[in-house]
């Protein structure tokens, strides 16, 4: 028996709950979508073993690139410790300042790199932008000023920019809506990963001090950015462009993985358009996506940057500092690996936002209030705030491309995200003031309120999306049904948003 079309469609765009689906149709829950064998599987591919077979072929290199990226970032934070403000007569102030000013490079240029993205292809793109911010981060280590340290942290700015919207769009046209999330929690997961290993890099290369008559905050930069340039290289070889175009998959393989993602628009052939860049822009969840990124990058970046400083603040040597940087990002790590499973099996994301800032917000309040003769209950506190932060952005920063149809629209949206999110990092760098410490109240007080606020966002946007699903349920039922063979916008009464 053959299906209608329009049922299709529906079993396609709502693949967590395809049973209720049908059922709104008024058609029977039994009925054949494109997820049947017989339909998108005639040569007997195993789906799971593709999936993983996608997966090892793509996360790793990803993760990597990723991970390098935000070490090279966050490292300025260790290599404080071990000399930079000191040896450049950087004052506090200006240390803060140099921490803004790699943001204000990152939110210009976030958009507009994605929009390359879209013309060109990721196999070159994304190795380039990395082989650039390689070469800047090295540079980082032989200033001899301020002001070439300075430069040189905006232009990091600029060539990381491209990087994590350009690697969430690149991963939605690859995976279904409901794997996606996992993938992005994956490889965000290198975030906290990149601390860990941060942490351990700075206190052993903390011991190549002298050598070339260099101090060690100056080897930590150029080995952390040589490795990177070394790896841009590689990467040439090991990013991929489309399924269609994959030499790792065979053309049965390529079939079926364009097969899986029938009623989306990653098979499209979809020319650039300024119109469907201004979509994004009028569709108020793209800004609500972006202010829950918003409410986290505050807290993120503070953490990231600082949490050597907060943590020697206790009472720890330099050294000391360094190495318990590790246990926060471990925990983080794991429990960002443990949200996303969950969040990928239940196909959810609004509840473990909200249990996952909560638990960041439990972090701030010891860290506000813990006993300055206690250092080890502060300590505890950023192993919780590192905890709640990371599960929660890995969510966050999925959402977009989940819930937002159309190619153009979903990379600008996927840009918006992180462009209006990184301008919590912007003020987040200007908190952490030397006059504050140890306590740093002001800091610690803004990343609280931040998480505080990401819980109404995430509350009003958890409310709007399935608003817009019952209101779409309706319309349906009323007999509204598109017959195009694919979905090639969110607004498609077929279109059912992830909440």
């Amino acid at each position: 028996m053959s299906t209608p079309p329009e049922t299709e469609k529906v079993a396609v765009e709502n693949p967590e709950n395809e049973k209720v689906a049908l059922e709104n149709q008024g058609r029977s829950s039994a009925a054949p979508s494109f997820s049947d064998e017989s339909l998108t599987n005639p040569t007997g591919i195993n789906e799971k073993a593709l999936v993983r077979k996608l997966d090892f072929k793509l996360l790793p290199p990803l993760t990597l690139l990723y991970l390098l990226s935000f070490l090279d970032r966050s490292n300025i934070g260790n290599a404080k410790l071990d000399g930079l403000t000191k040896d450049l007569k950087i004052t506090g102030n200006q240390y803060l300042f140099a921490l803004t000013i790699y943001f204000i490079g990152y939110v210009l240029f976030e958009i507009p790199c994605n929009i390359i993205l879209k013309r060109t292809t990721p196999k070159l793109w994304l190795p380039t932008l990395m082989l650039v911010w390689g070469t800047v981060a090295t540079l980082m280590g032989v200033s001899q000023s301020f002001g070439g340290f300075l430069a040189a942290r905006f232009f990091l700015g600029v060539t990381e920019s491209g990087l994590f919207p350009g690697v969430v769009f690149y991963l939605s046209m690859w995976y279904k809506r409901t794997e996606s999330h996992y993938r992005v929690a994956l490889f965000f997961s290198a975030a906290s990963l990149a601390g860990a290993f941060g942490g351990i890099f700075a206190y052993g290369i903390g011991f190549m001090k002298g050598v070339g008559h260099y101090n060690g905050w100056r080897w930590i930069f150029i080995l952390e950015g040589l490795l990177t340039v070394v790896i841009a290289t590689l990467s040439y070889l090991f990013i991929h462009n489309y399924p269609s175009t994959a030499p790792f998959l065979t053309e049965p393989e390529r079939a079926f993985v364009q097969a899986r993602l029938k009623g989306t628009d990653a098979n499209n052939t979809e020319p650039f358009a300024w119109s469907n860049v201004l979509a994004a822009l009028k569709d108020y969840k793209c800004w609500l996506y972006g202010f829950g990124f918003h409410t986290m990058s505050l807290p993120l970046y503070t953490l990231s940057l600082f949490l050597p400083t907060i943590i020697s603040e206790l009472g720890y040597t330099a050294a000391q500092a360094q190495l318990l940087t590790v246990p926060p990002y471990a925990v983080a790590t794991v429990l960002t690996v443990i949200v996303a499973i969950l969040a990928e099996k239940t196909h959810r994301r609004s509840p473990f936002i909200l249990a996952s800032s909560s638990l960041a917000i439990i972090g701030y309040i010891i860290l506000l209030t813990a006993p300055t003769e206690k250092p080890g209950v502060s300590y505890l506190g950023t192993i919780f705030a590192a905890a709640g932060i990371y599960p929660s952005c890995a969510i966050v920063l999925s959402w977009a491309t989940a819930n937002v149809s159309g190619q153009t629209k979903r990379a600008t949206a996927t840009a918006m995200t992180i462009t209006i999110g990184n301008c919590g990092a912007v003020l987040g760098t200007q908190l952490y003031r030397p006059k504050t410490s140890p306590r740093f109240h002001l800091g610690h007080g803004f990343a609280l309120g931040y998480l505080v606020a990401n819980l109404v966002v995430t509350g009003t946007l958890w409310w709007s999306l399935k608003r817009e699903n019952r209101l779409k349920e309706e319309r349906r039922a009323g007999g509204e049904v598109h017959h195009e063979e694919a979905v090639t916008s969110d607004e498609d009464v077929r279109w059912i948003f992830q909440t």
